[in-house]
This record gives C-alpha cells, structure tokens and sequence, in this order.
C-alpha cells in the first residue's frame, strides 16, 4: 500500500515518524525497517480526538520526517476541521516535515461535506493525500487507490511503487473506473453504512453504552466496559473484547493507546434492512445477557 512504500522515500536510521494512536498502523511498521522511529500521538477524548503537535519534544520535532494523519479518523470517527488542517500545515512548513493524510473514508463522511486536506491552501505545498476504494466503494481487499498532492513527493513515490510492484490486474482497474464514473455507488454505500451506524448507536446506548453518531467512517468507538455478570471485570479493553467474543460471540476490536475503547463495525453481511434490525436485536439481547457496567464519566 501506499502508506507501506511512502516511509522508503524519506525515512533513513534515526529518523521520526510522527503518528495518530489508535490507527492503522502500517507507515510505523515500516518506518522501523528502515531503521526509523516512530513517535505516537495519542487521539483523546480531552483533544476531541486530534493530535496534540505543540505536546512533541523539540527533540522529536528536530527529528521528524513524516506527519502520517487520518480523517475521517479510523476508528474513533472524528472529521478534521479546516482548523486542524491549517494548523498541521503551519506545523509542517515550520519543522519541514512531510504530511501524509490517509484520507480512505473520506467518501463516508456523515457531519457536514467531505473536506480534503488538498482543498486547504497551502497542503499542496507540504504534502500528499492517500486515497482508496476500499471503503466508500466497497472495494475492500481490492487494492486501489491513488496519491496525490506535492508533485515531488508524488513521484518519490511512484519511483518506489515502479520498482516494488507490477500494477493492479486490469480486471480491477477497470472496475474502478466504472465506480468512480458511477456517482449512485458512494451514495448507496454511504446511505447503507449510516443507516446502520445509527441503528447501532441506538443498541448500544439502549445497553448502557456512551457513544453518538460518528462524524464519519464505518466504526463506532466507544469506552470499553469495566465489568460484566458475576462480578467479572476487566483491567483493559482486550480484556472486555475476549469476554465479548468468546463468551457472547460478539466482535469488537479492542484499542488500548489512548485509553479503553472498542471499535464496533458496520460492515456485516445483512442481506436487507430486516435483516439488520434482527442483527441489531440479537446484539442488544446478547449485551443484556452480559449485564455489562461501565466506569463513571468524568465530572468538570
């Protein structure tokens, strides 16, 4: 993928990559290939879940190659605000640094217009956008998508992608042409993954559950519970996710970085809107059978 291939155009041994946590984690792994390091940035609940860029050490920032970003944010929901992007650009232009905005659900944007970091003056000057089908399409394992943005790190780029891969099948190729020249598949997408996104907030809140409508993105992140039936209880959000799947059959994907939380999907097999309301009530049942508790939000 591109955020695999884009590490090898920039970081050498010592240098940083500066990343949002939780998220995919494939532009830290291999920048620690190259002998680089990567520095996390925690998404909070405090920080509305962006990065804090004044909390990095000087150290760090001396250091820092790589800004790897992602909004609509996987998984805790967030969209960026022209705000965040002015400021990480402001960010990049002082410490030199190369942004990278991994923008793959931006088509499954929910809270206002889709906003791309390229549309923000001054982004193309300090970085790219990665782009994918996988999510707004349904194009998942297919493997396509595009970068653009700076013309120069576009084609660092494309001189590693030349010399690591020999293209996409063209079977492929040409059945993304045919949905990005079909406007009704994103909005089919995006209209099938909303209505389900807010049956599930409705579940999950009915069983105790804080969470809302996600500004975008096909996962719900929500705190983790601290307790269960029979006075179980649960140290992290690891622990809460085994309990739910292997005592409850439930999936959820437990995230630890930046406090207990677990990523409930939407992308199930349901074959029509019937279908996903059973879904929907076998979960709530299956919740309520686990008497789940929660730790007491914080008071200002």
């Amino acid at each position: 993928t591109a955020l695999a291939m884009l590490p090898a155009c920039f970081i050498n041994p010592g240098d940083v990559t500066l990343m949002t946590v939780p998220g995919y984690p494939v532009a830290g792994t291999h920048t620690r290939y190259y002998g680089g390091e990567v520095y996390p940035l925690p998404l909070t609940a405090e920080n509305d879940f962006f990065p804090d860029l004044d909390a990095i050490p000087d150290e760090v920032r001396r250091r820092a190659k790589l800004l790897v970003i992602n909004y609509p944010n996987s998984p805790t929901g967030r969209v960026a605000t022209r705000d965040f992007y002015e400021r990480v650009i402001e960010f990049a232009r002082e410490h030199e640094v190369v942004v990278v905005q991994d923008a793959a659900h931006l088509v499954l944007t929910f809270e206002g217009e889709p906003l791309s970091f390229l549309s923000v003056p001054g982004a193309k000057e300090v970085g790219v956008e990665v782009h994918s089908l996988s999510k707004g399409f349904d194009m998942i394992g297919w493997r396509i998508g595009w970068v653009c943005g700076h013309e120069r790190i576009v084609q660092a780029f494309a001189d590693v992608k030349d010399n690591s891969d020999s293209g996409q099948f063209i079977a492929i190729q040409k059945a993304a042409i045919t949905a990005l020249d079909t406007p009704e598949i994103p909005a089919e997408v995006h209209a099938r993954y909303e209505r389900r996104l807010r049956k599930l907030v409705e579940t999950l809140r009915s069983c105790g559950f804080e969470c809302k409508m996600p500004g975008g993105t096909y996962f719900l992140y929500t705190p983790a519970p601290v307790a269960a039936a029979e006075g179980k209880t649960f140290a992290s959000a690891e622990e809460a996710s085994q309990y739910l799947i292997t005592e409850h059959s439930i999936v959820t994907v437990p995230w630890d970085d930046a406090g207990a939380y677990l990523r409930f999907s939407v992308t199930y097999e349901a074959q029509d809107e019937a279908a996903e309301d059973a879904l929907m009530a076998s979960l709530a049942e299956r919740l309520q059978e686990a008497e789940l508790r929660f730790a007491e939000p914080a008071r200002a």
